[in-house]
């Protein structure tokens, strides 16, 4: 089987990956995953994640501030995320969002660092990859008062329903769906796999969180998006082989990337 992929969202520079790197990489382009985008989280994830971008002709970088860590948002990191992003290798900003499950940082510090970066992303004219867990209410209500339209994005490993998937699809949004869709305790995510456009579709891995449902307790990599973009093929009754390159050049017309 002949199939190209694209994980819009992977954290490769997380020390999971650090013995073996270069042979997840390896895997991810002999299982049909051609593009990655690696995804900072602070200064020195957002560090990390360009510098492998750097390296590797296969992944590009984000740069951003994770609501966990929102509380540290100072203006010398924002100064810092302007400068990795100016790099022709970062194609995005984020990941940022809400996170009203864990709450790690105050949420009136959650929801500054992500008016703040929405207004980076404007400046800078790159799209916004959107984090949000228990939060949807109040992310969408951001994300439409700091005009994500102008700019796109991706509302990463979506955890919404229908509803909330066209809500996001209005602002401009791609949505992204992850392992969790292959889990058989998804309830409605196999409904927002089928209703989604498919020029609006994306797919990921959040390694090494999160893989798919063979592979669960285990961790996660881009070689493994195989499975969850072909359980996203199966609720569509679509082919693999045609539903992945088109997603794939969803991913690639929003960053950039040719």
């Amino acid at each position: 089987m002949s199939v190209e992929l694209f994980d819009t969202h992977a954290h490769l520079h997380f020390p999971d990956f650090a013995p073996d790197l270069d042979d997840v990489l390896a895997r991810a382009r002999a299982a049909g995953v051609r593009r990655m985008v690696t995804i900072g989280t602070d200064g020195e994830t957002s560090r990390a994640a360009l510098a492998i971008a750097e390296r590797d002709p296969d992944v590009w970088a984000a740069v951003g501030l994770h609501p966990h860590d929102a509380a540290g948002g100072d203006d010398a990191l924002f100064t810092e995320l302007e400068r990795l992003a100016a790099s022709p290798r970062v194609v995005a900003l984020g990941e940022m969002g809400l996170d009203f499950f864990r709450d790690l940082s105050p949420r009136p510090a959650q929801e500054s660092a992500l008016r703040r970066q929405l207004g980076l992303a404007r400046a800078l004219r790159k799209p916004a990859l959107i984090h949000c867990r228990n939060a949807h209410e109040e992310t969408l209500a951001i994300l439409a008062e700091e005009r994500v339209h102008e700019v796109g994005g991706i509302m990463h490993c979506f955890s919404g329903d229908v509803a909330i998937a066209r809500r996001c699809l209005d602002l401009g949004l791609l949505i992204s769906l992850a392992g969790p869709v292959t889990y058989p305790s998804a309830r409605a995510l196999p409904d927002v796999a089928r209703f989604v456009p498919v020029d609006r579709l994306v797919v990921e891995t959040d390694c090494p969180f999160l893989p798919p449902q063979p592979y669960r307790g285990k961790r996660n990599e881009p070689a493994y998006l195989v499975v969850t973009a072909a359980r996203v093929a199966d609720l569509r009754k679509e082919s693999l082989e045609a539903l992945g390159p088109r997603m794939a050049e969803n991913a690639r017309r929003l960053l950039g990337i040719g």
